[in-house]
């Protein structure tokens, strides 16, 4: 598993854009993690799937409601990853309204979670394999905290946690 001090997985995520934008066409586009984190603080959180109830009611919700603090603690981009595909992901940002603070990454395959060692296998429930949830902070690509939830939980991993962290780095 990850661990404060590593680097994160130099994989490549996807984004869908609405927009072109900064070079970005339309659609799914590529993320490259460590050229995306390079000279930047990323506050990161990871879930195991878009429009399930806890990631929807609360863990994005509290990462859009606090973007401002914790660009203010220093953060300069919110990621969230989770298991989907990244037209799911992008229209999950919308009905989020997460667009312009966080990021809605794809993980279609689970290559990041497997990398990370963070996988969560719900193959019973018949979601197959996914992210567990967790956040973390990342500074130009390596690990400064990291809060990973035991099963079925919200507690460690939530938006206020990390922007406590945040304003001790």
């Amino acid at each position: 598993m990850i661990k404060v001090g590593d680097k994160l997985p130099a994989l490549t995520l996807m984004e869908y854009s609405e927009v072109e934008a900064d070079g970005c066409s339309i659609g799914p586009n590529p993320v490259h993690v460590a050229q995306a984190c390079a000279g930047k603080t990323i506050a990161l959180f990871a879930l195991p799937g878009a429009y399930t109830p806890t990631c929807s009611a609360k863990h994005v919700p509290g990462y859009i409601e606090q973007a401002e603090a914790l660009k203010q603690a220093g953060v300069d981009e919110i990621w969230c990853v989770s298991v989907n595909d990244a037209f799911v992901m992008g229209a999950w940002g919308r009905e989020q309204r997460a667009t312009g603070k966080v990021r809605m990454l794809a993980d279609g395959s689970a290559d990041f979670a497997k990398a990370t060692g963070l996988t969560l296998d719900l193959t019973a429930r018949g979601m197959g394999l996914r992210s567990n949830r967790y956040s973390m902070l990342v500074q130009d690509g390596v690990v400064q905290t990291l809060n990973v939830e035991g099963p079925g939980q919200l507690e460690v991993s939530d938006a206020a946690t990390l922007l406590a962290q945040a304003r001790t780095l």
